[in-house]
């Protein structure tokens, strides 16, 4: 995701009220912000000739679990916790 894509999918979130959930899903990544904070992840790639865009396969065995692709699994996940906004005073100090 470039630099222009990336601030303007922040500056999107931003404008969603706070009570709201805002998901945008752009590119190989997945936007999610709501008052509390704003995550930015990874999502599997489509054209990934590993995975083919289901993100991981099945690892066969007594209990078998799924494998995740390093198309997306080895991508930081990146979040901005958002500060509680104080209540407004009744009587203004001034």
């Amino acid at each position: 995701m470039t630099g222009g894509r990336l601030r303007a999918a922040l500056l999107i979130a931003a404008a969603v009220p706070f009570a709201a959930v805002s998901v945008l899903k752009a590119g190989h990544w997945r936007l999610y912000a709501d008052r509390h904070r704003i995550e930015l992840t990874p999502r599997p790639r489509r054209s990934c000739p590993d995975c083919r865009g289901a993100g991981g396969w099945w690892v066969g065995g007594a209990n078998p679990e799924m494998e995740a692709c390093g198309c997306w699994s080895d991508r930081r996940e990146l979040r901005v916790r958002l500060l509680p906004v104080p209540a407004w005073p009744d009587d203004p100090p001034f």
